[in-house]
């Protein structure tokens, strides 16, 4: 995926609506952090999760016209999907990180900042948004003392959801130091599986 891709979505988006502002958030913000090629991994993705700015309650009306197997879909290979402001695990404060992107047609996107996309992925933890993470951390688009930093502004409700995203982030700065120093593989993250997944006090 990339922006022209998210442009020509948005444009119907802003046809069905009226609205010229949308959010992009989950794995395809990464496309407004850096105009750097990014990892194949952090791109591939094909469902775009976005919402007006001014007007979230929308974002189901965009996606039952252009989601999940619409004449959009089938077209472009790639879809609008539904989300909200409260949908994902974020940080304080992750509205004034947004990142703005301009299109000549007037539409605007507002990506979510690559490491408050971070933090969600480590809140949720499954094996994708680990390989999108470490893609991140490889290519120094992420920063683990940003995310780590961000952790402790994030209120995960969860059970075991916070030690769950610590002990991920703890796996990940070890692999991160050992593929700098050439001695890493190229094994797929460990899937997190405690004996009592029960939130600790210390969370």
């Amino acid at each position: 995926m990339n922006l022209d891709q998210i442009n020509r979505l948005l444009t119907e988006a802003m046809k069905l609506t009226n609205h010229r502002d949308f959010v992009i958030i989950g794995s395809l913000s990464a496309l407004g952090s850096t105009q750097r090629p990014l990892p194949e991994r952090m791109t591939m993705s094909t469902d775009v999760d976005f919402y007006p700015k001014n007007d979230p309650g929308r974002a189901s009306e965009i996606a039952n016209k252009f989601g999940l197997g619409s004449d959009f879909e089938q077209q472009h290979g790639y879809y609008a999907d539904a989300v909200s402001p409260a949908l994902p695990t974020l940080a304080e404060g992750w509205q004034t990180r947004l990142v703005r992107v301009n299109f000549e047609n007037g539409v605007t996107a507002w990506f979510l900042d690559p490491n408050d996309a971070a933090v969600s992925k480590y809140a949720r933890c499954e094996e994708r948004d680990r390989e999108w993470i470490r893609a991140g951390l490889l290519a120094d688009i992420l920063s683990l003392p940003t995310i780590e930093y961000r952790f402790r502004e994030t209120i995960m409700t969860e059970p075991g959801e916070s030690k769950r995203a610590k002990q991920a982030l703890e796996e990940d700065r070890v692999w991160l130091a050992e593929q700098q120093t050439g001695l890493g593989s190229s094994e797929t993250p460990s899937e997190y599986t405690p004996e009592d997944d029960a939130p600790s006090p210390a969370n």
